[in-house]
């Protein structure tokens, strides 16, 4: 036995015409983050997306790792020799002793803190 038509298409949302407004992002108001400026606004507050650019971007890419000073005479070795590259040292606190310290940068109270040392300064 075969089924009518009606028995058939009973149950489905469109019953099988055709949606044609639903077909574009139109109807939606927009692909993906589409009018989170405008009348999707609310959306996006509840969702806690900020709008618009925010922050700092360096364009030159060179991030540091930081030591102070006053924590080069922990990391010396024999000699007085410390190797810190890819580091910058910052000039908190002193220096007592004479070190020989390369490393890839030096704020200028550094370089002259381990000079008054007697020290040396290389920047590598």
């Amino acid at each position: 036995m075969v089924k009518d038509k009606t028995k058939e298409r009973r149950g489905h949302r469109t019953y099988h015409g055709k949606h044609k407004n639903a077909r574009g992002g139109g109807s939606r108001g927009g692909r993906g983050d589409t009018g989170k400026c405008k009348h999707h606004f609310m959306r996006s507050n509840l969702l806690g997306t900020q709008m618009g650019k925010h922050g700092f971007v360096n364009p030159t890419g060179c991030d540091y790792e930081v030591v102070n000073v006053g924590d080069l005479e922990t990391k010396a070795g024999s000699g007085g020799v410390v190797d810190l590259s890819g580091m910058k040292v910052l000039g908190r606190g002193n220096v007592t002793r004479k070190l020989t310290v390369s490393a890839s940068g030096f704020s200028a109270s550094a370089r002259s803190k381990i000079e008054a040392a007697g020290g040396e300064a290389v920047v590598v």
